[in-house]
């Protein structure tokens, strides 16, 4: 991958097998990346990026001004998302293993006397991901079967700038575990995208039909998506 420099501006670019230039700056905080065919120089990328400057950096400003979440210390009342909704945390020290219940308005997590914090992100962690993992099975298989594709495995892990990838090639999804905060339409949003990927690779305008046949309303999730609270050291669709 080479960089461009532009004044204070740094893009990525990288070189592919694609016909068209595709240019994207992704959330958090506005990072630039332009994918252009093999036999494009960069002089001419260079050209096409300034041309696009006033563009970029409304992008950018649109994602510095994005809600970010502050660190979170999982302290008692602390506010914690699940599936888009918001819950005050309720510590309960005991003397057995860690677990986390999901009540009407709390999350209750139980866990050893002197737990820090860092283990107290790790029970947490791992309890989202359960949920995500019993949550997407379902919704997988059923639009497996409205857009013709299967599917092999999907696994959650942290990710800093993808709410989701998918390998087509060994029919593989990851998806975000920070997506476990977020409303279940948002998640299938994008795992329809992910399985969008099985048909076309890029975001090719092959891809954009494909959306807007299977899911028409995606533009607006995917809008929405970007909308919502981020954590703060995270972040890209």
């Amino acid at each position: 991958m080479e960089q461009l420099h532009l004044n204070d501006l740094i893009i990525d670019v990288v070189l592919k097998d694609i016909k068209n230039v595709h240019l994207s700056v992704y959330p958090p905080y506005g990072r630039v990346r332009i994918a252009a065919p093999v036999r494009m120089n960069m002089d001419t990328i260079r050209i096409y990026a300034i041309s696009k400057l006033g563009w970029i950096k409304k992008q950018q400003q649109k994602f510095l001004a994005q809600v970010r979440e502050t660190p979170r210390e999982y302290l008692f009342k602390e506010g914690h998302y699940f599936l888009g909704m918001r819950y005050l945390l309720k510590i309960i020290e005991h003397d057995a293993p860690a677990f986390v219940v999901l009540k009407h308005h709390t999350l209750e997590l139980y866990i050893r006397p002197n737990t820090d914090i860092p283990k107290r992100q790790i029970i947490m962690d791992e309890w989202y991901r359960q949920e995500l993992k019993e949550l997407v099975p379902p919704i997988i298989e059923k639009w497996e079967k409205l857009m013709k594709v299967s599917l092999n495995e999907f696994a959650v892990k942290k990710m800093k700038t993808k709410w989701g990838t998918c390998n087509r090639e060994a029919g593989r999804m990851w998806l975000n575990l920070e997506l476990a905060k977020k409303p279940v339409h948002c998640i299938e949003y994008i795992i329809v995208h992910e399985l969008a990927h099985l048909l076309e690779h890029t975001h090719n305008d092959k891809f954009i039909t494909i959306m807007n046949n299977f899911l028409p309303e995606w533009k607006h999730l995917k809008n929405e998506l970007n909308s919502l609270p981020v954590s703060h050291s995270n972040w890209e669709y």
